[in-house]
């Protein structure tokens, strides 16, 4: 059951929120300087995030489904699918957008970020506490996995 392709996912998925949290700081004190290493830490979060999207999305449609789904059904914590599954792949599909929503205000915007500053650290910190969020949704999930699979034995 144990599949590499699930921590393909959450790696890249840390890593894309660890970047726009390094983007958040740089943009709270802003100088010309700031602004590149945000656009790089940006940069860097979106590329992160759309391929743990595309991670997880292979992994749901190929091996979840099948295979840990039922698991988790028929387990004693159902609800970690039929709750926190089901919100997190809704959930989730903000994350790309918002990241590239964010990369392209920074490079846009750039010359007067200042105009943009508070709406652009709101944006981030979504961001940034959606991915968190996700990354416990994770952990429920897999929980609900394990428990499944000691019920069974």
């Amino acid at each position: 059951m144990v599949n590499f392709l699930i921590g393909i996912h959450a790696a890249f998925g840390e890593l894309g929120i660890f970047a726009f949290l390094w983007c958040l700081v740089e943009i709270i004190n802003i100088n010309e300087q700031r602004i590149k290493r945000a656009k790089i830490a940006a940069l860097i979060g979106t590329f992160f995030i759309i391929l743990s999207w595309i991670f997880g999305g292979f992994y749901y449609t190929n091996y979840y489904g099948n295979e840990v789904k039922p698991i988790i059904k028929e387990g004693p914590i159902p609800w970690a699918h039929n709750v926190i599954m089901e919100a997190k792949e809704h959930i989730f599909l903000f994350l790309p957008f918002l990241s590239i929503l964010s990369t392209a205000i920074l490079f846009k915007k750039s010359k007067n970020l200042d105009k943009y500053k508070k709406g652009l650290i709101i944006l981030i910190a979504i961001i940034i506490l959606i991915g968190f969020t996700m990354a416990g949704m994770g952990y429920l999930i897999s929980t609900g996995a394990r428990a499944g699979l000691e019920a069974k034995i």
